[in-house]
């Protein structure tokens, strides 16, 4: 079976189970705090992740396109203009003094300001975003290798998560819980096409689209794709971290593992 047709048939599989899951999320916030709605969730996710497995390689790529495919439009979705003052003195600025910082379970934390994050190898490529609402945009980004930042930072044996922290705000419950995170294992943190990418169809990243730098993990949907991300940290487990999911969005049901 080539490359093509397993990706097409895993991403079958994914929708569909992303899907079901939006589906018992949608029906009302009682439903999806049900422990049985919970496990069905979590099952949904083991299937996802064991049909990629089977399906695909580990460093197999996600389909790429070429420049005549891009899309005429491409949605920013999620938060487009994130209020925190932190970030927007930096944004004020084309984010002149903003530093990225890796830490957790390194042994080299690291702190690299976006001039630094572009002399760094970079990767280009043209990919569909793929929503979990049910749309698709194709666009063209370029950015760090995620791979090189964390080799440059020499990750402890113990780390297996990697987490990225944002400035946008989702939630209204004035807590921590409101901040975007995301996180994903290490085979999609090391995966070829896996960047923060810093550049969107050519041009510097706009706001809209996650300013400076905005995580691309390209076989996974769109809400794995963190956007405004500040911080990046090595874990060892995501028990800990607000409501132990891994994510904003999965922290309120959805998958952790989000294949396509």
């Amino acid at each position: 079976m080539s490359a093509e047709r397993r990706l097409d048939r895993r991403g079958f599989l994914a929708r569909g189970l992303a899907a079901a899951s939006t589906t018992l999320l949608g029906g009302c916030e009682e439903l999806s705090d049900q422990a049985w709605v919970k496990r069905i969730l979590d099952s949904g996710e083991t299937l996802t992740r064991i049909t990629q497995e089977a399906l695909l390689s580990p460093q197999a790529l996600a389909r790429e396109y070429g420049a005549a495919d891009l899309s005429r439009a491409f949605r920013a979705n999620g938060s487009t203009d994130p209020d925190d003052p932190i970030y927007v003195a930096h944004a004020k600025t084309g984010f002149a003094d903003w530093k990225l910082s890796v830490g957790g379970l390194v042994e080299a934390p690291l702190e690299l300001s976006l001039a630094e994050l572009r002399a760094l190898p970079s990767r280009t490529q043209i990919t569909r975003h793929d929503c979990v609402e049910g749309w698709s945009c194709i666009g063209k980004w370029k950015g760090v290798k995620l791979s090189g930042l964390l080799e440059r930072a020499r990750l402890k044996p113990s780390a297996r998560y990697i987490v990225f922290y944002c400035a946008d705000t989702l939630g209204s419950t004035g807590t921590e819980a409101d901040l975007y995170y995301e996180s994903i294992g290490l085979a999609d943190a090391f995966h070829a096409q896996t960047i923060l990418a810093y550049e969107m169809n050519d041009q510097t990243l706009p706001v809209p689209h996650g300013a400076p730098l905005r995580l691309r993990v390209e076989r996974q949907l769109g809400y794995k794709m963190a956007k405004y991300v500040m911080r990046v940290e090595a874990v060892d487990s995501l028990a800990s971290i607000r409501g132990g999911r891994g994510g904003f969005w999965e922290d309120l049901g959805y998958e952790w593992y989000a294949g396509i």
